[in-house]
């Protein structure tokens, strides 16, 4: 991995955890913020679910489900659970750090993953990403489609979704919205 990759890819958890207290420290969550932004990031926790029922990860090119709207269904679920936050903040100042935290480093890390696969699947990923839009998904013509190996098409799998680990990502929604409650308390307990 180059260094520039390297950057993105180490920094990213790295800065995610200033930018969380930050946040935290910013925000004016109330009730209902909460409420609305866990709704929101419930949108997101399904995509992601639903796209790592279909992610073989090192092993396939993911072209289904999901992956026939969007090439990274998983970050565009990451943003969705992050603009959850951003409501449950409701503060300016806190969405939009969370805001410049993803748009720097998730496209980055975004792009970074984009040459990994095209060097891993080759032609392949490029005919896969001639046709599925990077990010935005496009949601006509998201029926299945050949997969590039010539086998059936996998289709969403419980136990692959067990695999991935995508459980953690909605304990630390979880976890996160009761924090934002917290900050709620703590505002009402000593005034700030």
């Amino acid at each position: 991995m180059n260094q520039p990759r390297k950057f993105w890819m180490r920094w990213r958890v790295r800065a995610g955890y200033p930018i969380a207290a930050a946040f935290w420290l910013l925000a004016a969550p109330s009730l209902r913020s909460i409420v609305v932004g866990a709704i929101i990031a419930a949108f997101g926790l399904f995509v992601r679910g639903f796209a790592s029922g279909y992610l073989r990860k090192d092993r396939e090119l993911a072209v289904n489900g999901p992956y026939a709207c969007t090439r990274n269904p998983l970050y565009l679920g990451s943003a969705f659970i992050a603009a959850g936050f951003v409501l449950a903040g409701r503060s300016w100042w806190a969405g939009a750090l969370v805001v410049a935290y993803f748009a720097t480093f998730y496209y980055a890390v975004m792009r970074n993953e984009e040459e990994d696969l095209r060097a891993r699947f080759g032609a392949a990923y490029d005919a896969y990403a001639a046709r599925v839009p990077f990010f935005i998904p496009h949601l006509t013509g998201t029926k299945e489609v050949e997969h590039p190996s010539g086998m059936n098409a996998p289709v969403f799998s419980l136990q692959q979704f067990r695999r991935n680990r995508e459980y953690r990502v909605l304990i630390g929604t979880i976890a996160g919205l009761a924090i934002m409650w917290l900050r709620i308390w703590i505002r009402a307990k000593f005034g700030y």
